[in-house]
């Protein structure tokens, strides 16, 4: 047993909650030097995450798989102007908004422009009969989503208005990953209202000015992720990782390509107030967080359906590992590699043991970047699927406020063809009404169908698991209803049937 698993066992199930949410937060363990302003003069690098994103791009120049897209209907007497001003204000804050990426001697620096060349694209489409003017709506805004960003020319910021009629409007609105994340959109929609309310009543700007930026940062890690500090986040990864399967072989309806296409679709989900409670209360007598319980139940499955015992899940965290960096735009999102042995089966009840363990330890050694993990475990380069893992699990615990404009009513548009970078990516929000969320899955490899029936599966077993935790994970039913009676009665081969 290691150091981490002998203080975990010394602890009472309500401490090591509280110790796990601690360390999730974002101050977690962080360095001892605090992050300061860069000299002006000296060339700033790539931040780890930022490389391995130029690097994808030089691979596969035009892509729009880093591409944030977001778009809301506006209701309402919209200020256009004031909405551009406060666009070009979050731009002019935010460095890593007007960052472009230059290569100097070899090596890719950031180079920030001073240059706000910010414009507010218009449309206007009101004149166009309404049947039309829904097609041409989608269409603009599908093809702002999927139009590639120049990540050594652009602004990582892009803005269109398509004005429907005289109070109605569809904004939208496109980030590179490279200069944000999802923490970072919650910056960016709380700064436009802030700003946009100042600006449309002749106000000056509310928001102080930035203690560091993105740049600042990137300098602070390369600097501090060396030497005893990156040997010792290595040492742990490598541990946790050695051994590891390379693919997740989970049953397909289609080959895997030779090379990823990305194309995606999502199967929603929802599962309801009652066994989101259940799941809760469950988390909380066993000491462990919801989160932990869902990854354990989502491990179940993917080992149920590709009958392999050694699980690797991908799953992001915040990376925001000082508060200096809590309230900048910019990409600091990590994603961790929680891999869990099944073997034996265990109870659900043991399993989340083990789950809680590899967690912590995970949330202990954050700092490493992925891309650092990556570059130093060298797996061999497969085009055809991701390194290191192929599952996301994503649970966003923290509420997320709705899209606020001074006068204005806003409603988020959902945006089509959004690409798959992972085989599977289960992602959940904690809501009033429970969880809700979404399967994501390329399109090259299964069907609608197929992503259904493993949506109803998951469900199944989350309920047997909040029923009897004490039940051994092979025997925890996956059958829905209506595939029971298929496997039972139709599938039958003398027609008789047997009793469900």
């Amino acid at each position: 047993m290691n150091d981490l698993s002998q203080r975990l066992a010394s602890l009472s199930p309500a401490k090591r909650a509280l110790l796990e949410r601690r360390l999730q937060q974002s101050a977690v363990a962080p360095s001892p030097q605090a992050i300061s302003r860069r000299t002006a003069a000296v060339p700033v690098p790539l931040s780890f995450a930022q490389q391995r994103l130029w690097f994808l791009d030089q691979l596969e120049p035009g892509s729009a798989l880093y591409n944030i897209p977001a778009v809301v209907r506006i209701r309402g007497p919209l200020d256009s102007a004031a909405l551009e001003r406060s666009l070009k204000e979050i731009i002019r804050r935010h460095e890593a908004l007007r960052t472009t990426i230059q290569v100097t001697g070899g090596q890719p620096i950031q180079v920030i422009d001073a240059d706000l060349e910010f414009h507010l694209t218009l449309a206007n489409l009101r004149e166009l009969p309404e049947p039309e003017r829904e097609i041409e709506s989608r269409w603009q805004v599908a093809e702002e989503a999927r139009r590639p960003f120049d990540l050594s020319r652009d602004l990582m910021l892009r803005a269109r208005l398509l004005r429907l009629g005289d109070e109605e409007h569809l904004l939208t609105l496109t980030q590179h990953h490279i200069a944000s994340d999802g923490w970072s959109m919650s910056i960016f929609w709380r700064e436009l209202a802030a700003l946009y309310e100042a600006f449309s009543t002749g106000l000056p700007s509310p928001l102080p000015e930035l203690p560091v930026q993105y740049a600042d940062f990137a300098v602070w890690q390369r600097e501090g992720l060396q030497g005893e500090v990156l040997n010792r986040q290595l040492a742990y990864w490598k541990e946790q990782l050695a051994g590891a399967p390379t693919v997740l072989e989970l049953p397909a309806d289609f080959p895997r390509p030779a090379v990823q296409s990305y194309r995606g679709a999502r199967q929603e989900l929802v599962l309801g107030q009652e066994l989101t409670q259940t799941l809760q209360k469950l988390s909380r007598r066993e000491g462990v967080t919801l989160f932990m319980t869902l990854l354990a139940a989502w491990q179940v499955l993917l080992a149920r359906y590709s009958g392999q015992e050694d699980i690797v899940v991908g799953s992001p965290i915040a990376g925001r590992v000082r508060t200096e960096l809590e309230g900048l735009i910019g990409f600091f999102v990590n994603t961790l590699a929680l891999r869990t042995s099944l073997s034996g089966n265990p109870t659900f009840r043991e399993l989340l043991g083990r789950v809680r363990e590899v967690t912590l330890g995970a949330y202990a050694h954050q700092e490493l970047p992925f891309e650092k993990l990556v570059e130093e475990l060298q797996p061999e380069r497969n085009l055809s699927h991701s390194p290191l893992f192929q599952v996301m699990f994503v649970l966003q615990n923290t509420p997320r406020k709705a899209h606020q404009l001074s006068g204005l009513n806003i409603s988020p548009v959902a945006v089509e063809n959004v690409p798959a970078k992972f085989d599977l990516t289960l992602s959940l929000q904690e809501t009033a009404e429970g969880l809700r969320g979404s399967l994501g899955y390329n399109t090259d490899l299964f069907d609608a169908a197929t992503i259904a029936r493993m949506a109803g599966n998951w469900r199944v077993l989350l309920e047997a698991i909040a029923a009897d935790p004490e039940r051994r994970i092979g025997e925890l039913p996956l059958l829905t209803p209506s595939e029971r009676h298929q496997v039972l009665v139709e599938w039958k081969p003398d027609g008789q049937g047997l009793s469900a």
